[in-house]
């Protein structure tokens, strides 16, 4: 079997696979406990799990996803629906594998199929950051809707009573949303996190509803039909075809992958009259209705955390309008929507479940998420899915070069000059609108592997972010990336983790500068971060990047902006809302009058990066103590920032490849091994 039921690698799994006694098809679930083989066995499940990695994920690790398909998902279903006798179950993908130690448990809760196969795409990611176990409910199951709550709330309690600091996750697939808002309803004191994809919660406003009275009046030979039918309205066939075609591939090389796996999907598809049989669906359909029902007349008591996925392309349930209507509802609920997707969100190809997770700030071990402890570094998908789909051909388009500063002061070309260990604190310009930042981690996690841990503006994290746009947008990758808000509490964990931090001492007023202040460091007066870098012995990087006025020209600046009426209204009303984590004492720096300027787009040149030599502070404790001492530092850092910014300024004026006309015509005329980006010699 492609996902084998292995219960005796979860606690409430091994509850299962010891029943001995199966009364075929009950409707009720006899509970098992006490008995001295559960208690080996659960010893034994969690001595296998201390003895687990003992390493992070590494920068770039590898999630599986893409190596799975939808095929993948009907082969086991197919293998699960043969001989599926008893009552409902969990059982944990092998796919999954071992999680890291303390990962808090993801409990899935299937739609309609019922199979607990609904994560087939994902298993691999995800095991690595949780317990992964699923719900199985067999074909010919009936165990009513009130029945299934009991099952998966016994689930939870084991889980609480045995980790009560660790939240659960309750991933609920259309039925399984209700069935985790029942479950979260029932339990307000128990730590849950709820991830629902277009819960059916709104089953009552299905646009299929005038259709189901036909199905029922259906004669059984014509019944092989409606799992067909109804798997092109509840997915896209050909997203869900696209999972492992590469998005690198030229577009001939996609498209004869596309047709080879729809072609190998569509014969799959006659598979659902088997998942579903008819008298199933009916019982399913009443099932639907009684769940929506329990659901939603419980609403009020839900105090679980809550992220809500809608599609906008559901045939099958208005998933968008419900999404905003459990937004208003719930006290604690976020909205994630996914526009060119279907009803089965998650078998279809996009952003995978652990990305949005991480992106959504919901990943945490503890009942406080922190942004240090619970982060993950990027994966290899996400990579490649954030400067493919994301951020486009931004990176080709400027021709980012890089160069470093040896410790005998030689600069080279690439990053070789920048310290692999941390900890490692890189103090640099913050170009307009930030725009260094996306070759800038491009770089290092491509020739260093190193995740930069940006320090960014709290205005990124804020709730009111969530009301700009309820699409999974840059500002969720930000946090996939490595982002945290500026605080002292935060650069102070991050060097005693050894972590490379990315830190901007100009902030957004440097990244929203006002005309004539190009290249211009618009730092405060103050040492804020050399005496925090000398506690930990960290790594000074300091580091210039120009290219700003090569790709855009000023129109309009904050000072222009604010002559315009109206404009003026609404740049008054955002900035006085904005968060203010300094006060006048640092100078221009804690200026917070800005807004974004109007620019003209130009011919694109070059974005050229300098890193300096690096700056130890390890065994400078005097600095701890010597406010002169840490000043004289601080110059000197932010001296060799403006070297740098000279330096590339000066030195571009040589680059025979400084306009994007030269640099397309050098890669049509020289292979790929060659050079792929030459500029000046340093």
């Amino acid at each position: 079997m492609a996902s084998v039921t292995a219960f005796l690698a979860s606690p409430v799994g091994a509850r299962f696979a010891v029943r001995a006694t199966l009364d075929g098809g009950a409707s009720t679930v006899a509970a098992v406990s006490g008995a001295s083989v559960l208690v080996k066995e659960e010893a034994k499940v969690r001595l296998l799990r201390v003895e687990e990695k003992k390493q992070r994920l590494a920068p770039l690790w590898d999630d599986g996803y893409g190596r799975r398909s939808v095929q993948d998902y009907f082969v086991a279903a197919k293998d699960m629906c043969l001989s599926d006798g008893g009552p409902p179950r969990w059982f944990c993908p092998v796919e999954c594998g071992p999680p890291f130690k303390d990962s808090p448990t993801l409990l899935f809760l299937p739609g309609m199929d019922g199979t607990g196969l609904g994560l087939t795409l994902h298993h691999q990611a995800l095991g690595k950051a949780f317990e992964v176990r699923c719900l199985h409910i067999p074909v010919h199951d009936r165990t009513p809707f009130e029945g299934l709550v009991k099952l998966v709330e016994e689930a939870v309690k084991f889980e609480y009573a045995l980790s009560p600091n660790k939240p659960i996750y309750l991933v609920g697939d259309s039925f399984g949303g209700c069935l985790a808002l029942a479950v979260a309803a029932r339990n307000p004191t128990v730590d849950l996190v709820l991830i629902l994809a277009n819960p059916a919660t709104s089953f009552g406003q299905s646009q299929l509803q005038p259709l189901f009275p036909i199905v029922e009046s259906l004669p059984d030979e014509l019944h092989v039909a409606v799992p067909f039918l109804l798997s092109f309205i509840m997915g896209d066939p050909v997203k869900m075809a696209s999972v492992n075609v590469g998005n690198r591939l030229p577009p001939a090389k996609k498209f004869e992958q596309l047709s080879y796996n729809l072609t190998a999907l569509l014969p799959c598809l006659p598979e659902l009259a088997n998942i579903i049989p008819r008298d199933t669906l009916l019982w399913k359909l009443k099932l639907l209705k009684s769940a929506a029902a329990y659901a939603n007349s419980r609403l009020h008591a839900v105090r679980a955390e809550v992220l809500v996925l809608a599609s906008g392309k559901d045939n099958m349930l208005p998933s968008e309008n419900e999404a905003r209507r459990l937004a208003g509802l719930l006290q604690n609920c976020k909205v994630r929507n996914f526009k060119d997707s279907g009803h089965t969100l998650l078998l279809e190809d996009g952003i995978g479940l652990l990305t949005i997770i991480k992106g959504t700030c919901m990943y945490r071990h503890s009942r406080m998420h922190d942004l240090v402890r619970d982060f993950i570094p990027p994966s290899m998908t996400e990579y490649r899915y954030a400067m493919d789909q994301v951020v486009g051909s931004f990176r080709s388009v400027t021709g980012s070069v890089f160069f470093s500063t040896l410790e005998d002061g030689k600069i080279v070309k690439g990053l070789s000059g920048v310290p692999d260990e941390g900890p490692v604190l890189y103090v640099g310009y913050h170009m307009l609108l930030g725009l260094e930042l996306i070759s800038l981690i491009d770089e290092f996690l491509s020739e260093k592997g190193i995740a930069l841990r940006g320090i960014a503006h709290p205005e990124l994290f804020m709730p009111k972010v969530e009301s700009m746009s309820s699409e999974f947008s840059m500002f969720d990758w930000v946090k996939i990336f490595g982002g945290v808000p500026v605080s002292a509490s935060n650069l102070f964990r991050l060097l005693s983790t050894k972590s490379h931090v990315l830190l901007y001492p100009g902030g957004a007023r440097e990244a929203l500068h006002y005309k004539g202040e190009e290249y211009k460091l618009i730092w405060p007066d103050h040492p804020e971060f050399v005496r925090m870098a000398a506690r930990f012995g960290a790594t000074i990087v300091p580091f210039g990047a120009v290219g700003e006025d090569d790709i855009a020209d000023f129109v309009l600046d904050y000072n222009d902006l604010m002559k315009i009426p109206i404009v003026n209204d609404h740049i008054r009303n955002m900035n006085r809302d904005s968060v203010n984590f300094r006060d006048e004492t640092s100078g221009e720096v804690a200026n917070q009058n800005l807004s974004f300027p109007v620019l003209l787009p130009k011919i694109p040149g070059r974005f050229y990066y300098l890193f300096g030599k690096p700056v130890r502070t390890k065994g400078m404790d005097k600095m701890l103590k010597d406010r002169e001492i840490a000043n004289k530092m601080y110059l000197q850092i932010k001296s060799e920032v403006e070297s740098n910014l000279h330096y590339l300024l000066k030195k571009r004026e040589e680059d025979p490849y400084r306009n994007i006309v030269d640099r397309k015509i050098y890669q049509i005329f020289y292979p790929p091994e060659t050079d792929p980006s030459p500029s000046f010699k340093p």
